[in-house]
């Protein structure tokens, strides 16, 4: 592998995925310039509790420091559009979180900004990288499931279930018009089309606000942390749960759920594949486990293990078998590839982490949703 230890890094965000991207980086050996938070003040304060050398005062200062060549985006999602083009045309690379923007046309513009950069620009799907759904992908075209015919599963989560939980990505001037479907249902659309080399190409979509106001706290939130103090009411109009209907390229069909009010499940990121030749099923809840299906054989449980998997599920595990790998370790195999290619100087064939590409496929299918959910019909991702 490329040496990835003379590459400098910045990290734009300093709440709880910030510092996810932060420890990851630190992990690889990838050196971190600095930070820049949301003003100056948390910048250098959060720099401070991280560890990190410097807190950057604007994102054009971080831009002029010529130690940093990858920039990592973990800013709410209206920051996106606005940041990746002035990265990108300053000539970094760039990783930036999901999803991609606030609208389509605003990805569809970072999109035709990446490709004329010839820079590397990854989103941070980073469920991909759990080893068996990378197993999963190499089972898919290898043909060993056989044509995609069903497909269902969820992404349900319970930090948002209470009316005196709040996070910005409640707000559409934050996060977009979408939160559960955009938030964590693309993950699961990513993720699936990823593994079945299949995409959705219409949907049918219903979706469910079922706490209509809340209670946000008049200081500041982190992600999956409890609100204290004072507070205001908020009328709330993103969804908490969504129910969508898949149509697939190639006849396929699905059924996808997201909820971010289902109590005790803390991330249940779960899919179900039924092939033409084979099904199989894994879940993040067990995630060292795949099901493989069969009609004519006896039914299969992969643990996982290098040695017993495929190439491409082998190269993103990073320890033996019997030996478990988890969330933290999906983003350092995600950010060992992603910087691999900077080293290499670009996206190699093998590659397999999520492009902006995908990410604009994923603010189509966004729109898609919205459309069918306001009109009670099948929408047409390509076309809405």
């Amino acid at each position: 592998m490329p040496d990835i230890s003379t590459i400098g890094a910045a990290v734009i965000g300093t709440g709880f995925i910030g510092s996810v991207h932060l420890s990851t980086l630190r992990r690889l050996g990838v050196p971190v310039a600095g930070v820049l938070g949301s003003s100056p003040a948390r910048g250098a304060d959060r720099a401070r509790a991280l560890g990190v050398p410097r807190a950057y005062g604007s994102l054009d200062e971080l831009l002029a420091d010529p130690a940093v060549q990858v920039v990592h985006v973990t800013s709410p999602n209206v920051a996106h559009h606005e940041q990746v083009l002035q990265i990108l045309a300053a000539g970094r690379h760039v990783i930036c979180e999901k999803p991609l923007a606030m609208t389509s046309a605003q990805s569809a513009e970072m999109l035709a900004a990446a490709e004329a950069s010839g820079r590397v620009a990854a989103v941070c799907y980073n469920t991909r990288f759990y080893p068996l759904n990378q197993h999963a992908h190499g089972m898919m075209r290898a043909g060993e499931l056989g044509d995609l015919r069903l497909i269902t599963g969820q992404f349900h989560q319970d930090w948002l279930a209470k009316e005196t939980d709040w996070n910005w990505r409640l707000e559409v001037g934050e996060g977009g018009p979408l939160r559960s479907v955009s938030d964590i249902g693309t993950h699961w659309v990513d993720l699936t089309n990823f593994i079945t080399g299949q995409r959705p190409v219409a949907v049918m979509a219903e979706l469910a606000t079922f706490i209509p106001e809340r209670q946000k706290p008049l200081g500041p939130v982190e992600t999956f942390t409890a609100s204290k103090g004072a507070t205001e009411t908020r009328k709330i109009a993103t969804d908490d749960a969504a129910t969508i209907l898949l149509r697939y390229g190639n006849g396929g069909r699905g059924v996808l759920t997201t909820s971010q009010i289902s109590r005790g499940r803390r991330g249940l990121l779960a899919w179900d594949i039924s092939g033409s030749q084979a099904s199989a099923a894994w879940t993040a809840e067990a995630p060292e486990t795949l099901w493989i299906g069969h009609r004519d054989a006896a039914n299969q449980l992969l643990l996982r293990d290098p040695s017993l998997m495929n190439p491409t599920g082998a190269a993103a595990a990073a320890l033996p078998g019997g030996h478990p790998e988890g969330f933290a370790d999906t983003w350092a195999a995600f950010f060992r590839q992603v910087y691999g290619d900077v080293a290499g100087g670009g996206r190699k064939d093998s590659s397999t982490w999520a492009t902006f590409a995908d990410g604009h496929y994923e603010m189509l299918f966004c729109d898609a949703v919205l459309a069918s959910a306001a009109r009670g019909a099948w929408v047409d991702v390509a076309q809405v």
